[in-house]
């Protein structure tokens, strides 16, 4: 802008004075003046604000963690800090039906509880009902439900347990018929369908999620979680207990067995289900005593814990303190009607402790030793 004289005397009241600037100029008003000043003044604090502005956006959007730029010195450590401790809130969307069911039923942890079914363990007042009836009598056991899957082997079993349960997945067989009967311990449907379930199992600890497998012919009664080792990969309940829970000469039964999911135990259910080829016409748990002292295994590292048959007992070894049994499994009985009458009777010795409703000094169960044998 050109300056409209160089004069200082020739400004008056903010007016342009004299005969020699009348021609041509116009007379600027000191109102007028005023009013451009001001306006100017506005355009620079506008100017001002938004440059300020724009300089903040472009350090905010240029830097990973725009909050450390903003925060004082004394506290970005603590941010840090902080940052490093928070899990990011996945929202995956499930890819299999497998995947969609383990989603719904899984506990905070990514723990599932997970049992196997055919058509003939889900028939009427068979070993399902009482496994579902043991959950609603038990103690701090029928919350547990909710995370309970019933695997199912067949259509008709997995018919059955829609109508009575929440999570039920239809394993796809094409042998689903030859699954489906009583199958008799150690006839070729038998061995079939325990090797079809560790499959399961493996693919389960593949997707990440940890797992409490449970025949169906075992009766919770009591929350068992608080009873594992917290520090142990693979937990498995005994046919015998020795009282030490991390000898590996314990007879093992793998119908009950807690599995937590990391490289180790995958790398381990791996080898047991290849396993399977080297040692035919073998079922899980004869597979399992093959392989506990293989190199592999220990190379692995993995931390096995056996556990005692006081909380977790069979009609092998019974549990010999009702006062604090977690469970009770029908192992050592052959025949799914020997199953189901002794279950029945350890139920109901069960149900008649509740009543009682105080510590007992004996323990006695109403199921014949090895029932079946």
């Amino acid at each position: 802008m050109k300056s409209l004289n160089t004069d200082s005397s020739s400004f008056s009241g903010y007016e342009l004075a004299g005969p020699s600037n009348t021609v041509g100029r116009a007379k600027l008003r000191s109102i007028g003046s005023d009013s451009s000043t001001g306006q100017r003044d506005v355009l620079r604090v506008v100017l001002l604000f938004t440059t300020v502005a724009l300089s903040c956006l472009l350090v905010y959007k240029s830097v990973d963690k725009p909050l450390q730029v903003m925060l004082p010195q004394w506290k970005t450590s603590w941010y840090s800090q902080n940052q490093t401790s928070l899990k990011p809130i996945q929202h995956t969307k499930p890819v299999s039906e497998l995947d969609r069911v383990l989603m719904n039923a899984a506990m905070e942890d990514n723990t599932v509880i997970i049992t196997a079914l055919n058509n003939a363990w889900t028939a009427p007042n068979s070993t399902f009902y009482l496994f579902l009836e043991s959950f609603q009598t038990g103690l701090g056991t029928e919350r547990l439900l909710k995370h309970v899957i019933a695997v199912c082997l067949d259509s008709k079993a997995y018919d059955r347990c829609m109508l009575v349960h929440s999570h039920c997945y239809l394993i796809n067989a094409t042998d689903s018929e030859e699954l489906a009967g009583k199958n008799r311990f150690m006839s070729p449907g038998y061995l079939k369908l325990i090797w079809r379930r560790m499959d399961l199992l493996k693919e389960v600890l593949s997707l990440g999620y940890n797992f409490l497998f449970t025949d169906a012919d075992i009766l919770w009664l009591r929350d068992p979680f608080p009873r594992f080792f917290s520090n142990a990969d693979f937990q498995i309940s005994c046919d015998d207990y020795n009282g030490k829970p991390s000898d590996k000469s314990n007879h093992v039964n793998s119908g009950f067995t807690y599995v937590k999911a990391n490289n180790k135990t995958r790398n381990f259910y791996k080898y047991w289900c290849d396993s399977s080829k080297r040692f035919p016409k073998r079922h899980d748990q004869d597979v399992f005593n093959s392989i506990k002292n293989d190199p592999f295994v220990t190379e692995l590292g993995i931390t096995i814990r056996f556990l005692d048959t006081v909380y977790f007992g069979g009609f092998c070894e019974p549990s010999r303190d009702i006062n604090v049994v977690n469970t009770m499994h029908a192992n050592c009985c052959i025949g799914l009607d020997n199953k189901v009458k002794n279950l029945k009777a350890a139920l109901e010795d069960w149900k008649q402790y509740l009543l009682i409703n105080k510590t007992v000094t004996e323990t006695k169960w109403n199921i014949p030793p090895r029932c079946g044998y």
